[in-house]
Order: structure tokens, then sequence, then C-alpha cells
């Protein structure tokens, strides 16, 4: 593994265990079994750390002929769903952790809030190209932004949870009660 890499997740384990504050640079680059000047040759400053490490997190771009199921709004976004859980379980400690770093560092808050905007933008495509009545009728704005909220929280949350089972849909009540609201056009003008 490349030194970056290594240097990375170092500081990952590091933050998740003593958090980003308690962590000194010296022990990262002890962890990743490189001199320390190697880890201000990558990263100039420590926060510079976590903001490579917000890149690490799954990639959220989704192919929607994978997950569209036309006229099923509610399957649809389960799919839509089981596909984000999927890569989340890759990297549970680090959502979590950037999650809480995001409180106090700027840089890190950004990033996440461009990646919550991404996936409003790709819950309200699946829910319009999975049904094309809630187009006119029903605000897909609000209902993208409450599934992304929700999913968003559940991310924050994971390395809190229990032992994940990965056949398991999440948020099943939430998916269809918000396909229900759309079908009878909740929010229209």
């Amino acid at each position: 593994m490349p030194a970056r890499e290594r240097i990375l997740t170092a500081a990952e384990e590091l933050f998740a265990e003593t958090g980003f504050e308690a962590t000194p640079t010296s022990r990262i680059a002890e962890r990743a079994g490189v001199p320390k000047g190697l880890v201000h040759y990558y990263f100039k400053r420590k926060p510079d750390l976590l903001v490579a490490l917000v890149e690490r997190l799954p990639d959220e771009r989704v192919d929607l002929s994978g997950v569209v199921v036309a006229g099923d709004v509610a399957g649809s976004l389960r799919r839509l769903l089981a596909e984000l859980d999927r890569r989340r379980q890759e990297s549970p400690v680090l959502s979590s952790l950037l999650y809480r770093e995001a409180d106090t560092h700027h840089t890190v808050r950004d990033a996440l809030q461009g990646r919550f905007r991404h996936l409003v933008a790709v819950i309200r495509k699946v829910i319009m190209a999975a049904g094309s009545e809630v187009q006119c009728k029903a605000d897909v704005d609000s209902a993208a932004e409450l599934l992304a909220l929700a999913v968003s929280y559940q991310h924050s949350v994971a390395r809190h949870e229990a032992e994940p089972d990965p056949g398991r849909v999440t948020m099943e009540r939430e998916l269809a009660f918000i396909a229900d609201a759309l079908a009878l056009g909740a929010g229209a003008p």
C-alpha cells in the first residue's frame, strides 16, 4: 500500500479511536510506519487529512437504469437505498467520524453538504424517472430532501448500530410513506 494511503488509513483509525483534536500527526506517522515529515509532505495541515478522508467515502453516483422501476416509486427508492446501504457498509466508521468532525471543521462540513446536495439530486431523479404521474402534482423536491436527510442521519450514526444485516432494507415505512404521499399529490401548489 502506498505511503499516502497508509497515512490516511492510520488517520481514519486514530481519529475514530481518539478524535481529531486528540490525535497528533506523530501518532499517525507511527501507525502508518512513515516519518512524520512524510505526513506533512502529503497533507500540509492536519485538517487536510479530514478533507482527504471525505474523498474516501463511497461514491454516491448511481446508474439510474440499475435502480429505477417504471411506475414504482417506492420500489425504485428501495433499490436506491439498498445500493447506498451496501456502499455505506464499506466505511461505517469513516462516515460517522466525518459527520462528527463536521461540527468543528468547515471544510468537512462543506464537503458533506456537497454530497448531501448530490444525494438530493439523485433521489429526485429516481422519483421522476420512476413515476411520471408525480411530476406535476406533488412536491418532489421536498420528498427528495426528506429522504436524503434520513439517509444522511443513518450514515452519521452507522458505527453505533448493532451488527448490520446486509440484506435488510432500511426505512421501509418511510419509503412507503413518501411514495404514497407523492402519489396523492402531497405539496401540490
